[in-house]
């Protein structure tokens, strides 16, 4: 066979066809042992009256690690002359029109090192079927339009597995021979395989109750290990406050009896919306003060709330096929968005979903991954949980929300949630219904589903003083990417207002556009107005518009849009630093303007203005963000640069940090709320401009920080803000100290491990691979390779890119060791060796030559040669 012929093959959109058979009923028994576990399987099965294939086979997904015990139609055994295996297929050729299928099937989830289907997880049993997991368990047809009724049993020693998990309500519980139990579930609402879950383990659990709306009582339930029970309270209380916000702008109440939640420290992902029994990260769900930062705190929060919302956005209503994924994760990260912003403060919350997306997601648009948010192809739909499907599938649906306004959008959501429920469907029968409940035409709009890249919007305007006419023209274009060479115009929504000379607001509104180039005049003004342009980032676009220095110091103090007041401050900021680059390879000294140090010293004093905004404006762009905007990635010249705009303005404003972290500095007990996380994040934003000082009595005072903090927001910080900075031996002492404290905690570890591995001091890759070593690395754990091997390269940009591509060869046998052990964290931790074609020659070649390795390696997995070879087209 020719080695073409061996490579895995693209699954496309344009050959969907509808299941030829539907699972009426699913009856599982799981028999969980030490050494194996047998599965039997007992389906009700039907023709599909829609298919049109009369003669098409039963096809049933199984993993080739599956071992088939049994199979039976009707009671009949099956030789292996009635059925075909391949490694991913079992077809049946000739079955009745309805009939039931048992399988009988042994798997070994102890050795399960991909941590899909049924793995352990120190110790304990726990499932995670998304997307393709499900045929590691049995043989079913694993694909997201047939769902079923689901009754399972869950068996296993009593001793040692006490708690016996799955969907729906338990029914039925009891004692076996040998000290075995137990229970078995049943889930009235009708799901596909991908969202099923089991649990068994010796757990501790919180428990409380939530009465819906109409009066119905739910029990909750968050399980841990024992020692992470006094972790849970907080996720509960997001737990409730996400029920009670679905119910009060969204109309849905929750469904069945009890809902649950598993903390699992071994698990790929953040978490999983399993029909009332997600599962989730540690990460995720484990929060304290002592333990927990607000950063982490605000994910509980915001993850917990996203896989209960999905409860009816993607469980009630799923998707049809996995290229509509976006259908359930656009739409429910939008609603988590909406209820952490609810929560917090919408201006941040806004601001750091937007960073976010214009880092990273903008860069998966410009890397040879890019796809639209709704994929015409794939090889492997693990690598297809993006950036893009999720964030930029959020911005999507909220372009909708600022196109029809909240009480349409609204109406669109209970049409869409009525018209599907118990349905899987696809990402043109949710704008179907947004377009019904409007009366608008959506169909130019639906071009964001099907177009990838990110558009571009170039803004001119022009003045008439002697009619008051104020003009301003768009072109919208949008770049070439991979099988998407040309672009139609997309129907955007740009938010703006006009502002005067005394900051007045002269008009406001949202702007439609959707041709190639358009323009909108404004008549009657007395004055040219300063136009504050894409407010709150009403569209995932990147616009340009010849500001001034002058206009956007005029939008940072007057522009009554948080957000764009923000951006003003960032771009004046970034167009500065990217001036100093050029400097800095010219070797011409460098320079920070007194104007701009005179506006973060206006900032830093002004006591009326939110500390978090304060934070977010005086809190230089990431070296991720600058490295996105170049043309070609100057790593050195970016760190060097950024560097010394931190110096600078620590000196120049040493004062005034110091008044500010005075200020935000106080005595009360810790609270998670907004106000405080804002007072902290001020606080220690201050903290690292004063030890950037380099000055011996700000590093005494991050230490006293560090030994007397009552949270871990504060004691975290101290230590991350010495260890990268020039005070080395005091990093080394509070990295032990910190390790005393802290050893027996794996998440707080995790980020001990990640502090170090993002230090940019010279000799980071050596500092890496001795963490390697670390008792408490352990490469099986996802959590542990993100904090140390991820860390690096994604997050170390000077050490991961250094000179003789040791960074790039580091990450490459990762990839190589990690393709057989987890293809999906493998093809997860490849994202940084994609860019290559952004990077100087130099580097470009070093990079290539690491993932030509990577593709020679042999015997590639499905996730790591598809991007690996999309990566070298």
């Amino acid at each position: 066979m020719s080695q073409e012929m061996q490579q895995p093959q693209p699954i496309y959109l344009k050959d969907y066809q509808v299941p030829a058979y539907l699972i009426e009923h699913t009856d599982l028994r799981f028999e969980l042992a030490e050494e194996e576990t047998l599965v039997r399987a007992t389906l009700q099965v039907r023709r599909n009256p829609a298919c049109t294939r009369t003669k098409a086979a039963l096809e049933l997904h199984g993993h080739e690690s599956v071992e088939l015990c049994r199979l039976s139609i009707d009671g009949e055994i099956l030789s292996e002359r009635d059925f075909s295996r391949d490694d991913e297929l079992l077809c049946i050729p000739a079955v009745p029109s309805r009939f039931t299928l048992e399988c009988v099937t042994r798997i070994h989830p102890q050795s399960n090192t991909a941590l899909e289907g049924l793995y352990k997880s120190d110790g304990m049993f726990c499932t995670q079927c998304e997307a393709e997991g499900f045929r590691r368990i049995t043989f079913y047809p694993d694909r997201p339009d047939v769902m079923s009724v689901f009754r399972t049993t869950v068996v296993a020693e009593r001793a040692r597995y006490p708690v016996l998990l799955s969907n729906g309500n338990p029914v039925e519980s009891g004692d076996e021979d040998d000290g075995r139990h137990f229970v078995t579930w049943e889930d009235p609402f009708p799901k596909p395989a991908y969202l099923f879950a089991l649990v068994a383990g010796d757990l501790a659990v919180l428990e409380d109750s939530y009465t819906t709306a109409s009066g119905r009582s739910v029990k909750l339930q968050i399980f841990a290990d024992s020692k992470d029970l006094d972790k849970l309270d907080h996720a509960m209380l997001s737990l409730k406050r996400a029920m009670q916000w679905d119910e009060q702008v969204y109309g849905r109440e929750y469904d069945l009896d009890i809902y649950m939640i598993v903390a699992v420290d071994f698990f790929n992902m953040g978490a999983m919306e399993n029909k009332g029994l997600n599962i989730f990260n540690t990460s995720c769900v484990l929060a304290s003060p002592r333990t927990t930062t607000d950063a982490a705190f605000q994910r509980v929060e915001g993850v917990v709330a996203h896989e209960y919302f999905h409860n009816w956005s993607g469980n009630r209503v799923t998707c049809r096929d996995w290229f509509q994924l976006s259908l359930k994760e656009g739409f429910t990260v939008f609603r988590d968005s909406e209820f952490s912003a609810d929560m917090n403060s919408r201006t941040v919350k806004r601001i750091e979903d937007v960073a976010l997306l214009r880092t990273a997601q903008f860069a998966e648009d410009a890397g040879p991954m890019a796809h639209p948010v709704r994929p015409e192809s794939f090889i492997e739909i693990s690598n297809f949980y993006t950036l893009t499907v999720y964030e930029k599938g959020c911005e999507v649906v909220r372009m909708l929300h600022t196109l029809l306004g909240a009480e349409l959008f609204r109406k669109g959501t209970d049409l869409y949630f009525e018209r599907h429920d118990g349905q899987a469907v696809t990402t043109d029968d949710f704008v179907q219904a947004m377009a019904d409940v409007s009366g608008r035409d959506l169909t130019q709009f639906k071009r964001w589903y099907s177009q990838a890249g990110t558009p571009r919007v170039e803004v001119s305007d022009s003045w008439d003083e002697s009619t008051g006419q104020y003009r301003l023209t768009f072109r919208q274009s949008c770049p070439a990417t991979p099988g998407q060479d040309k672009k139609l115009p997309f129907h955007m929504p740009i938010a703006y207002g006009l502002i005067s000379a005394s900051g007045d607001e002269l008009d406001a509104g949202v702007l439609e556009l959707t041709d190639s180039e358009q323009s909108f005049t404004f008549d009657g003004l007395a004055e040219r107005p300063v136009p504050s342009l894409l407010r709150s980032f009403s569209a995932p676009v990147k616009l340009s518009y010849p500001y001034t220095d002058a206009q956007l110091m005029h939008l940072l103090r007057h522009d009554s849009d948080g957000f764009n007041r923000w951006d003003a401050g960032q771009r004046m900021t970034v167009g500065l630093m990217q001036s100093l680059m050029v400097d800095y390879r010219a070797s011409r000294e460098l320079a920070v303007p007194e104007s701009l140090i005179d506006t973060w010293r206006g900032l830093l004093l002004d006591e009326s203005l939110d500390p978090a905004m304060v934070a977010h404006l005086l809190r230089l762009p990431s070296e991720a963000y600058l490295a996105e905007l170049a043309d070609e990635i100057d790593v050195e010249a970016i760190h060097e640069v950024r560097e010394f705009m931190v110096t600078t303005l620590a000196r120049a404003l040493q004062d005034e940090w110091s008044e500010a972290y005075r200020r935000c500095s106080d005595d009360q007990a810790y609270t998670a709320d907004a106000a405080a996380c804002a007072r902290r994040s001020l606080k220690n934003l201050s903290l690292g401009y004063l030890l950037a000082t380099g000055e011996e009595v700000w590093l005494a005072l991050a230490e006293e920080q560090f030994n007397t903090a009552d949270n871990m927001t504060d004691q975290q910080a101290a230590l991350a803000l010495v260890v990268h900075s020039g005070f080395r031996h005091a990093g080394e002492r509070l990295l032990a100290e910190f390790q005393a404290q802290w050893q027996h905690e794996a998440l707080v570890m995790n980020q001990w491990f990640s502090i170090q591995a993002s230090d940019p001091w010279p000799g980071a890759l050596e500092r890496v691979q001795q963490l390697q070593e670390h008792p408490l690395f352990d490469a099986r754990n996802p959590n542990k390779l993100r904090s140390v091997v991820a860390a690096f390269c994604a997050q170390n940009a000077v050490g991961f890119h250094s000179a003789d591509g040791s960074g790039y060869a580091y990450l490459a046998d990762w990839i190589i060791q990690l393709n057989k052990q987890n293809p999906q964290i493998a093809s997860r931790l490849l994202t940084p060796l994609t860019r290559w074609r952004r990077y100087p020659e130099a580097a470009q070649g070093l990079m290539r030559g690491q993932l030509q390795r990577v593709l020679e390696s042999g015997d590639l997995s499905r996730d790591v040669y598809e991007v690996v070879s999309k990566s070298l087209a």
